[in-house]
């Protein structure tokens, strides 16, 4: 599975796929900023999390869901976004 998504991460660079970006939401002390893949004329959902209180905590993410819309696939970026920080908190950042 890991190499699966390795593999996809490589070829989607490669293959320069755009990245739009949404509107930031600012949730419970954190800014996030939707940035969606387009892939085959979908979204797959990606974002950004970062903490309002400490500059140098940001954590990238990208799901493996894929959406039809842009706006859509902003709008669930930012609910996995909001589910990601009530479960791990800080933790997020942890490496």
């Amino acid at each position: 599975m890991f190499k699966r998504i390795k593999d996809w991460l490589s070829s989607s660079a490669s293959t320069g796929g755009q990245q739009v970006q949404g509107e930031a939401v600012e949730y419970k002390g954190y800014r996030i900023t939707p940035t969606p893949l387009v892939e085959g004329g979908q979204f797959r959902v990606s974002g950004i999390i970062e903490s309002l209180t400490d500059a140098d905590k940001r954590h990238t993410f990208i799901r493996s869901d894929l959406v039809a819309g842009q706006d859509e696939a902003c709008d669930f970026t930012v609910v996995k976004a909001r589910l990601m920080i009530d479960q791990l908190g800080d933790s997020l950042f942890d490496r």
